[in-house]
């Protein structure tokens, strides 16, 4: 265990540097682009379970409380804590968020879910709401990074990590002092929690985790504005987070070319609707089936079986062999690469009943064989690759090594594809013209003070 004196004083004081600099524009376009991105995400699934479900529970929370009040980015006015909650959540439902890779970790549902929160009780200007945004993506993932893989084993990240995201993002928006984000930051981290058993079956926890991480960023902003305190050496003491949470956990690291190295420019946009795990597979199986021009009747008749090598933690998450709902079939890999090779995409109506009780789907499923490649899971998480082998019933042998993901830092997704996303996502709330104006909003969001506030059509 490396200690580093005054790491979250560190920490603070950088928060109260971004939001003070002016924001150099390719910076700004990144963090316009994470934004864009989470809109989509949290768009897309405000109506999907456990959504109803979690606003009829929080009814009574659900009413504007002015001075304090803040407001869903659907237009519900609510306490921002309960702002943070719902849209964390939604942004995580449709497993279509983004993805910081070196830390397993999708930073946007909690970081902006707590952000935007904040920003509508606070009425930010929109400058101030990226400026936000990069803080708690640098921090986070940072912290990410320094927990690593040892954490990753039994702790999901976005609800773990996602709490130091959130936090940042929210004192940054409520003007905190560096030692009052510091104390958000100590605070927050007793808050840190959600377990990877929560979503090995069908269940609403995994969603909840990312909008609890943005409600506990929330809560520690606030509180530490207030005077709230934490314990400064929760991170790296004998019994702090570190020590409790990961192995060999190297603080120095958390403030690693912290300010000169951008990690928000280092995101991965999601391309399929599932759990990243499984793009690789994914990516691998559409350039297959490019190559060969086989249509779903084609495929069942040519393809005898398909092995598919990956590294070990995608099997440990996205490898449920006999998917029975929407949720479980977002991490069967073999479901979602069937899907890829009859279908030809991995999108929302992947997970509709119909496809679920897809009879050529189920039929190619057990064509599958899915298995860990030791020197593939060797350089997880800096690379993320598959390998695939499609036995033909011709008796030929096609294969192809998936070296990257469509959507990661290498292989990015246009600005012109994640247009195309958000329209493609948020079109069947907002109506086509809706869409397109959002759209528009955001991609000028640092010359407006409008708040994010989407309407459905009339």
């Amino acid at each position: 265990m490396t200690m580093t004196k005054n790491l979250l004083l560190e920490l603070g004081e950088f928060t109260s540097a971004v939001m003070a600099q002016n924001l150099d524009p390719e910076l700004c376009h990144h963090a316009k682009r994470a934004l864009i991105d989470f809109c989509a995400c949290a768009i897309a699934g405000w109506e999907v379970e456990p959504m109803p479900l979690l606003r009829a529970a929080l009814a009574h929370e659900m009413q504007a409380t002015a001075p304090h009040a803040s407001m869903t980015l659907m237009g519900e006015g609510c306490s921002p804590r309960t702002a943070a909650l719902l849209q964390g959540t939604a942004a995580h439902l449709v497993e279509f968020d983004d993805i910081f890779k070196d830390a397993i970790y999708h930073p946007g549902a909690p970081t902006i879910g707590a952000a935007l929160a904040i920003a509508a009780m606070r009425q930010s200007k929109g400058i101030d709401l990226l400026r936000a945004v990069i803080a708690g993506y640098e921090i986070s993932t940072r912290i990410g990074i320094v927990m690593g893989r040892a954490h990753y084993r039994f702790w999901h990240n976005t609800g773990t990590i996602g709490s130091f995201g959130a936090a940042v993002a929210a004192s940054a928006l409520l003007a905190a002092k560096p030692a009052q984000t510091q104390h958000a930051l100590a605070v927050v981290t007793s808050f840190a929690a959600g377990l990877q058993q929560a979503f090995r079956m069908d269940s609403h926890s995994k969603p909840l985790h990312a909008g609890r991480a943005a409600e506990a960023g929330v809560l520690a902003g606030l509180g530490a504005c207030k005077g709230l305190i934490g314990s400064l050496d929760v991170l790296e003491g004998d019994a702090g987070f570190g020590v409790a949470m990961s192995a060999n956990a190297d603080w120095s690291k958390a403030s690693e070319a912290l300010g000169s190295r951008w990690h928000i420019a280092a995101m991965t946009f999601k391309n399929h609707g599932c759990c990243g795990h499984s793009f690789a597979a994914i990516d691998g199986a559409l350039a297959l089936q490019e190559r060969l021009q086989l249509g779903p009747h084609q495929v069942l008749q040519a393809v005898q079986a398909i092995e598919v090598e990956t590294y070990a933690e995608a099997l440990a998450v996205a490898n449920i062999a006999a998917p029975r709902t929407a949720a479980e079939a977002k991490f069967s890999m073999r479901y979602v690469v069937a899907h890829a090779l009859l279908y030809g995409a991995v999108r929302l109506d992947a997970f509709s009943a119909s496809r679920l009780e897809d009879p050529a789907i189920r039929l190619l499923m057990k064509r599958i064989e899915v298995r860990e490649d030791p020197a593939i899971s060797a350089a997880f998480p800096k690379q993320r690759a598959a390998s695939l082998r499609l036995h033909l019933s011709a008796g030929q042998l096609e294969t192809h090594f998936q070296p990257t993901r469509i959507g990661d830092p290498d292989a990015p997704l246009s600005d012109d594809a994640l247009s195309d996303k958000f329209l493609e996502l948020s079109s069947a709330c907002l109506g086509e013209n809706g869409a397109r104006e959002a759209l528009d909003l955001l991609w000028r969001l640092e010359h407006t003070n409008h708040m994010l506030c989407f309407r459905r059509p009339t």
